[in-house]
């Protein structure tokens, strides 16, 4: 029987076959990647890495996979990831490892980014939690803005800080437009990053349903 980590581990091993020797590799956060990581040491390439995290990072050194300072880096050949949700207009929610922050910043400066994930992740529409990192100078005055602009519960949830010393919240009110909501989190002074992607961030999506692996690409 096809488990739901049988499927992450098929959607990674078939998207690390993107990556050769002498690219840049945006390294994303999670249980996905980590089976990326053991696909990508498995085929001994000569890559630059960038880890989104200090986990990542960690397993990558472990494997033998060479990781570099982003500091070292202007651009990735292409950055790999997974996602917590992902919709027909290749929406994604990102941030249960609360690196959304980085793995945003990584997306946007790759060539391509390709997003790995199991059946599971693909949704109809978007919904709660959507999470957020704010700062802690001003919390509780952010967070009472973004319930009064956003007109839904916001709750901090009870992790450690961001990996750059953010403070992570979730918005559990509706989504609705996940254009408005993400426009109405960019715009609150106060908020570092939020976990919406949006489409034109991502170049495909590789998705496992049972045993098939399917790549789904933006037009």
């Amino acid at each position: 029987m096809t488990t739901q980590d049988d499927e992450k581990r098929r959607a990674a091993y078939a998207a690390a076959e993107v990556v050769e020797d002498g690219m840049t590799v945006g390294l994303g956060t999670g249980s996905t990647v980590a089976h990326l990581l053991d696909a990508l040491a498995a085929r001994s390439l000569d890559v630059r890495c960038v880890s989104t995290s200090v986990a990542t990072e960690e397993t990558a050194q472990r494997l033998g996979i060479r990781t570099e300072r982003f500091d070292r880096v202007e651009r990735f050949d292409v950055a790999i990831d997974g996602a917590d949700q992902v919709d027909g207009d290749f929406w994604l929610v990102k941030g249960g490892g609360a690196a959304h922050t980085r793995e945003k910043i990584v997306a946007a400066s790759a060539d391509r980014f390709v997003v790995i994930v199991d059946g599971s992740k693909m949704v109809e529409s978007i919904t709660p939690p959507i999470p957020v990192e704010l700062l802690e100078y001003g919390f509780a005055s952010t967070v009472r803005r973004l319930v009064d602009t956003l007109g839904g519960p916001v709750e901090p949830r009870d992790v450690p800080r961001s990996p750059d010393g953010g403070v992570i919240v979730d918005y559990l009110g509706p989504v609705g437009d996940p254009a408005q909501v993400a426009a109405a989190l960019s715009s609150t002074a106060g908020v570092i990053e939020h976990g919406l992607f949006a489409p034109d961030l991502v170049t495909s999506v590789v998705v496992a349903r049972g045993e098939q692996v399917e790549w789904l690409h933006r037009a």
